[in-house]
């Protein structure tokens, strides 16, 4: 199965009555628009091979994790599920991740152009990322069955959680969330808003390159990722943009928007 390969497309959940419409892309090409009709029950789940990568240190910058993205061919996925058009409108930003590890650490990159970038929490205690521009990275590593979302703004500064239910969570301090590395092109001041008005009518893009380490999925054992198939899934949204969003990787298929859903996570299988 190549990397990143993705089946997408507009999605009738025709036992639910949800239209979901998914954008189409593959690399760094426009992402584009496809019919298909398929049955709820019938769906195949999304799934993404994870390459292993390899560097010659224990904790690699944004640099180095590029660099061995490209060594290794690892093309971005979008993440273009646009699950609940009353909510988003007609707007959908361009959004895109690729994915990657090592024994000790996932290594995750998203690029992402809109028309305006907020960033009004500039550090992590107190922070309430989903209404800045955001993107989530939720996953179920573990043998006891608790996910967990990391959620962080464009300039990487967010919340990391786990738990069973979206009521129940243990959310982690800085002393944890201090290990996980976050390098963002737009810098790590906050800047609070800037719109496409501001930048001559052109779009923002930005890029975050994040280093998590697999050992503070601490809430249940977690074996060894090689080899092994994880759930999760992927998230851009904005609570509080001028032009309001939720998009995913996997369809969420409900009807309002609610990412804490690991029954609609897609596939992860780790090389």
């Amino acid at each position: 199965m190549k990397t990143g390969s993705l089946k997408r497309g507009t999605i009738m959940a025709a036992a639910a009555g949800i239209l979901i419409s998914c954008g189409s892309s593959s690399s760094n090409k426009p992402m584009e628009k496809v019919e298909i009709l398929t049955n709820q029950e019938t769906m195949e789940d999304q799934t993404l091979i994870v390459k292993e990568l390899s560097f010659n240190t224990a904790q690699p910058t944004a640099a180095e994790i590029e660099a061995a993205f490209n060594a290794k061919n690892v093309e971005y996925s979008p993440i273009a599920c646009a699950n609940w058009p009353t909510y988003n409108g007609e707007y959908e930003p361009s959004v895109r991740f690729r994915i990657g590890y090592t024994p000790s650490e996932i290594y995750i990159q998203y690029l992402v152009t809109e028309d305006d970038i907020k960033a009004e929490f500039g550090e992590d205690a107190g922070s309430k990322p989903y209404t800045d521009s955001c993107v989530e990275f939720f996953a179920i590593p573990g043998e006891g069955g608790e996910y967990y979302n990391l959620e962080l703004n464009c300039i990487g500064k967010g919340t990391f959680a786990g738990g069973a239910q979206r009521t129940d969570r243990t959310r982690y301090g800085d002393d944890v969330l201090s290990q996980i590395r976050r390098e963002s092109t737009l810098g790590s001041e906050a800047f609070g808003i800037k719109t496409k008005a501001e930048n001559g009518g052109q779009p923002y893009t930005w890029k975050l390159t994040v280093a998590l380490p697999v050992k503070l999925y601490s809430l249940s054992e977690v074996k060894p990722l090689k080899g092994r198939s994880i759930k999760a899934n992927f998230y851009k949204c904005g609570d509080n943009m001028p032009q309001k969003h939720y998009l995913s990787w996997h369809p969420i298929r409900i009807e309002k928007p609610n990412f804490h859903r690991p029954d609609h996570f897609g596939t992860l299988i780790f090389e």
